[in-house]
Formats: C-alpha cells, structure tokens, sequence
C-alpha cells in the first residue's frame, strides 16, 4: 500500500504598499504553491497571523507586505510559529522592507532594505555562487529592476549576489537562507512588481526555497558572508 503524504499547509498574507502589486505577487506564488502540491490559504490582513495555533500546523508562511506596521498581537505569533519550525519564505518588500519599527522580524527574515541606487529600470547581473537544490540549473542573468542594496544578517547564507559597480564594487547577496529557531527561512531579494517575479529564473528560485523553507528537503544553506567577501 502506498504511503499516504499529508499535503503541505501555506498561507500567503499579502497587503502594504500597492506599489509592489501585492495581490498579483501573491496570486504568482499561490499557484506556483498549489503546482508543487500545497495547499494554499491567502489573506489580505495581518490579521491572519493572530492565531498562533493555526500558524503551528502550517509548514510555510509566506509574507507580501511591504512598509506598514503590525500589532504585537499580529506579530509575535508569527515569530513564535518560525521559531517553533514554520518555515518562512519570501521577495523584495514584500518581505525585507516590512515593519520597519520591528528589529526582531529584521532578525527573523535576515536583512532590511535601506537604498536602491538608481532607482527602478537598473540593469545588472545576478550571480549564482552556491549550487544546491535551489539554484540548480539555473545561470548567471541580467534583470533590469530595483537592486537592492541591503543591511544584512552575519548568519545568512548566500546563494546569489550582485555587484554595485559604482559604489565602491560593493558585493551585495540577492538571495540567501537561513535558520529563526527551528524555522527555515529563505528570503529574494528581486520581485518589485509581478513581471519581475514571473521572470523564469526568479519564480523557479523562489518556488524551490519556498519547498526548501517549508521543509521538503535537507540541503547545505549556501556560503557564509566570509567566504562571499573572501575573507
């Protein structure tokens, strides 16, 4: 008799700035999700995050909302649900420039925005350095978008970075990984609008670290910043 695998549980909250069209980043990720066998669950409130319990039975969260504030009551069980081992999963804002008051959701997700020189419509490279299940097959591309320029965790582990040519050749990590308690975490930062995510490369990424977060396979992290900057 086969072996009956209970289908993996996602919610997707999506809301905040509208300039990163939200809801039609959320629909992306939704149906990549139900692709790969989840079962989805989208809200459009922080309030969805209240019910600690709930969050525990799930195996991925996945955060679109960018700016805005929370209510303690919103965000300290969603804390506690990656610390208990939910994994956490998401791009751009959407995820890293949330909640800008709350340093301890800057410690869960591993980094915050803080510049994007030159604005939208940049052209630059993205550079695959570490190769697992994640990046996979997938070459070095050039986007023409936002480049996030980011403050970053010393405990991320990087799979993909870029370059800021004309800002001292800073090396800036674009996608990485990392733990919150027990929780996996795994964090893009490319995705300002809809078109972006779509990109074949990038929605191929984010859907095998969303499956990586919630837990679908053991696999190394990616490099260390020292090995990244050659130290």
């Amino acid at each position: 008799m086969a072996r009956h695998h209970p289908m993996k549980q996602a919610l997707i909250v999506y809301g905040g700035w509208e300039g990163h069209q939200p809801a039609e980043v959320a629909a992306l990720l939704r149906d990549a999700l139900i692709a790969e066998g989840f079962a989805v669950r989208c809200a459009d409130t922080l309030d969805a995050f209240c019910d600690l319990h709930a969050l525990r039975q799930l195996n991925l969260i996945v955060p679109i909302w960018t700016m805005g504030t929370i209510r303690r009551d919103q965000l300290e069980p969603l804390l506690a649900a990656v610390r208990d081992g939910v994994g956490l999963a998401g791009c751009h804002g959407g995820m890293c420039d949330a909640f800008r008051h709350e340093t301890e959701y800057h410690f869960m997700t591993g980094g915050q925005w803080v510049a994007h020189p030159g604005g939208d419509g940049r052209h630059y490279w993205v550079r695959i350095v570490h190769r697992n299940p994640i990046t996979e097959g997938v070459a070095d591309f050039d986007v023409r978008t936002e480049q996030y320029y980011m403050h970053i965790d010393p405990a991320i582990r990087v799979l993909a970075t870029t370059t800021f040519e004309d800002y001292d050749n800073v090396i800036m990590p674009v996608i990485w990984t990392k733990t919150y308690g027990r929780g996996r975490v795994f964090y893009c930062s490319l995705g300002h609008q809809a078109n972006i995510v779509a990109l074949p490369p990038v929605l191929l990424m984010m859907t095998r670290g969303m499956r990586w977060a919630a837990g679908e396979w053991e696999t190394s992290l990616g490099l260390t910043l020292g090995q990244v900057y050659g130290a």
